[in-house]
């Protein structure tokens, strides 16, 4: 039994037909428009193309239509599971990973997410506390960030002081955080690490919450 042919092998082939094909298409397009009277010509440069260019607009309108569509039921169903998963589990730290997988599955929004939010929110202040040390910064710096989309503002307090954490990252992503809960209450810090942090991703993000909550 010969060997089966490898996949990008495949892949090349059949991106080869496909240009032949084209080319075949685009030589029996020339030679047929070259046979048709000037009269033809100008009946289809007048008539026919712009029809051809309203239709073809209009099927990939459809076709984006339809992909979104797709692409939306496809993110809902895979929200779906993941809550399903996180509401099953009972290791804490693979619940908070779940609970990550969910808020970036659901493209960083807080709408279909409102059912569970309560039961994230405080699980990420639950590690926004405990994960504690150099260690676990990564840890709390997604929960500060991820408090952003889907806490309320009873978060704001705990963020701000997130703010001060010994970890660059964290303190990014409390910025983070609190430029997405547009959180008036945090201006005057924001602009403070704007201006003092001696890190410029920080400073960065700092100045890009103060953006958003103005």
């Amino acid at each position: 039994m010969s060997p089966a042919m490898p996949r990008h092998s495949q892949s090349g082939q059949a991106n080869l037909t496909a240009v032949f094909l084209l080319l075949g298409l685009v030589v029996s397009g020339v030679w047929v428009w070259k046979r048709l009277s000037p009269e033809m010509q100008d009946l289809i440069i007048d008539q026919a193309l712009p029809l051809a260019a309203l239709v073809l607009a209009v099927l990939v309108f459809v076709w984006m239509l339809v992909g979104k569509i797709r692409a939306r039921r496809t993110r809902n169903q895979q929200r779906a599971r993941l809550i399903k998963l996180f509401e099953s589990q009972t290791a804490a730290d693979k619940r908070l990973q779940l609970a990550f997988a969910v808020i970036e599955v659901n493209e960083y929004r807080r709408v279909g997410l409102e059912a569970i939010a309560p039961r994230f929110q405080e699980l990420f202040l639950t590690t926004l506390k405990r994960a504690l040390g150099d260690k676990q910064h990564q840890v709390r710096g997604m929960a500060a960030s991820h408090l952003g989309v889907i806490g309320d503002e009873t978060v704001v307090p705990h963020l701000l002081k997130a703010l001060e954490d010994d970890h660059a990252y964290v303190r990014s992503s409390a910025a983070l955080g609190l430029g997405r809960l547009r959180a008036t209450a945090a201006k005057d810090k924001l602009a403070y690490v704007s201006k003092e942090d001696w890190d410029q991703t920080v400073r960065s993000r700092a100045r890009e919450a103060l953006e958003r909550i103005r």
